[in-house]
């Protein structure tokens, strides 16, 4: 019997690869605030709306479903939101989590969670899983409290913890390539950061480790990302350059540059050797997941 696949932020950027990618091989059930923006038919495929910092709507839906596994990958991710809505943050990324831990348990299910490098400081970067988290913005502080709650649950769990994601956007949400790339067709200038390091990470090497955790049942915490180590600028250069468009247009900046309500954690990016060892990660390049990305939306950029 097909086991089920109960995934958060369905709607979001990772939602819809990892939601396309897992009906292969499970039924999902895709959730997410309001209604369905995932264009996908297929007979594996389902969506239920679910608000999940609503305690009473998580427990009416999972015994609805009965999911074998959870993928939760909802959550606010804007750090500066959450700065500034501390409560509304904690709700939806602590309280939520403990809400789909609780009804995870009743089934014994498989909780996979996605969590982020913004629960590390950033003074050192290039982190293994067995690093002390220690976040500088309260978004980071929320995915550690989750992470917490994970690390406590009776049965089987994985922590997914991912860098600066980017590729196509399937939800409309775009991302600092595509952002910078409507830009640079407008002719318009960008300030972008040189003084913060990443391995950016391709949204469907994320999606697709994802899917190895679930096949392989892979408990505990995994770095994925990309290899590259890259400052935003660097990577908006490449985009420029591939392009063909004027690499003048993008202006280096320090983050100081930019009054942000939280702060961003200077130097962060992973070491992959857990991932690749245990689940036979083998990330692209950046300079491929570049060319894929603008390969998949080359006809939305010609209409700008």
């Amino acid at each position: 019997m097909m086991q089920k696949v109960l995934i958060t932020g369905a709607n979001g950027f990772l939602g819809h690869y990892l939601t396309a990618l897992l009906v292969h091989n499970y039924k999902v059930i895709a959730t997410g605030k309001g209604a369905c923006r995932i264009n996908l038919l297929h007979e594996n495929f389902c969506y239920e709306s679910l608000d999940f910092t609503q305690r009473d709507a998580v427990e009416y839906l999972f015994q609805k479903v009965k999911p074998d596994i959870v993928v939760h990958a909802g959550a606010i991710s804007q750090p500066d939101t959450c700065e500034l809505n501390k409560e509304f943050a904690y709700q939806s990324n602590v309280e939520s989590t403990k809400h789909l831990l609780a009804q995870s348990n009743f089934l014994k299910s498989f909780f996979v969670y996605v969590s982020t490098d913004f629960v590390f400081d950033g003074q050192t970067g290039m982190y293994i899983e067995e690093d002390v988290p220690n976040p500088v913005n309260y978004y980071g502080m929320t995915k550690l409290l989750s992470e917490n709650a994970v690390q406590a649950y009776e049965y089987d769990w994985s922590i997914v913890r991912t860098v600066l994601v980017y590729g196509a956007p399937k939800s409309g949400r775009d991302n600092i390539l595509t952002i910078v790339a409507k830009s640079l067709k407008e002719g318009k200038m960008s300030r972008i950061v040189n003084d913060q390091v990443r391995t950016p990470t391709y949204v469907e090497d994320l999606a697709g480790a994802i899917n190895t955790i679930i096949a392989k049942k892979a408990t505990g915490i995994y770095h994925i990302s990309g290899n590259d180590i890259l400052t935003p600028y660097q990577m908006t250069i490449a985009v420029a350059k591939y392009l063909g468009l004027k690499e003048s247009l993008i202006e280096p900046v320090t983050a100081n540059t930019f009054q942000q309500p939280a702060l961003r954690p200077p130097k962060t990016g992973f070491r992959l050797a857990k991932a690749e060892r245990e689940l036979g990660y083998k990330p692209i390049s950046f300079e491929e997941g570049l060319q894929k990305t603008f390969r998949e939306i080359k006809p939305m950029m010609e209409r700008i």
